[in-house]
């Protein structure tokens, strides 16, 4: 189901998310899930804000049971540093707000012990390094600042492969929801890694249609998987974009 908000920017409810509301209805634990979106929301508005304010363009936001995913219609190459304060405004955001609300909303104490644990869940949760979660991006622009686009990309493949098997070891509580959210960080895990060409071209053609200002510095080989983000690559003195425009014409990858 899709409901359009604010302008050009999509909101999409996933089935498997009418599915958990329909099973925490029936099984009476209905405030649990109102408190849990609650949270949710918090979360992304976050990440809404800081991108605004980055006037970057939200092409739409997916519902899941687990929480939110914000696609953002922007430049694989922008700023590493914009990127992570993204990737991070939503925990941020959303450990402050709870904090107040904690603070100042004369709930229950039931009612607030319940927000003060679904708070540290959802952050801790959002904080692993798995695709699509915000830890995923997190890890992969710190890897951004050091390696190339291609490893970083794969590093942090890696990483979620190796945290999804982790996640699945030490979850104690094997419930149908858990089933379902493994389920969806596999998917998600794996498209990542099935859609890498298709990103690294966009990467690369990215840095022939549009000046980037950055740092130059010289490699000694021909080999396009050792650009950077935030950096502009001389092949032995030849500007990145001649090779990779004949790299295009050759109709050829890498």
């Amino acid at each position: 189901m899709n409901i359009l908000v604010m302008k050009n920017t999509l909101i999409k409810i996933k089935p498997a998310t009418y599915y958990f509301l329909l099973l925490c209805f029936l099984c009476g634990i209905i405030k649990n899930v109102l408190v849990l979106f609650m949270i949710v929301i918090i979360h992304e508005i976050g990440h809404i804000l800081v991108i605004k304010f980055f006037r970057y363009e939200i092409e739409n936001i997916t519902i899941y049971p687990f929480g939110g995913v914000t696609i953002i219609n922007k430049l694989i190459n922008s700023s590493i540093t914009k990127d992570l304060i993204v990737a991070v405004s939503g925990v941020i955001f959303q450990y402050i707000v709870i904090i107040l609300i904690i603070k100042y909303i004369p709930f229950k104490y039931n009612t607030l012990n319940m927000i003060n644990n679904y708070n540290k869940v959802i952050i801790i949760f959002n904080l692993l390094p798995i695709i699509p979660l915000d830890g995923s991006k997190i890890v992969f622009d710190l890897f951004s600042y050091k390696f190339s686009y291609k490893l970083s990309y794969l590093l942090t493949f890696i990483l979620s492969i190796i945290s999804i098997i982790l996640f699945i070891n030490y979850n104690i509580v094997y419930s149908i929801n858990n089933y379902l959210i493994i389920s969806i960080l596999i998917y998600y895990t794996f498209k990542y890694y099935k859609d890498f060409k298709y990103v690294f071209n966009k990467f690369l053609l990215e840095r022939i249609m549009y000046d980037f200002k950055y740092k130059k510095i010289i490699n000694n080989t021909k080999k396009l998987t050792q650009l950077k983000k935030e950096k502009l690559h001389y092949f032995n003195h030849i500007n990145e974009r001649k090779i990779i425009q004949s790299k295009f014409d050759k109709s050829s990858y890498f």
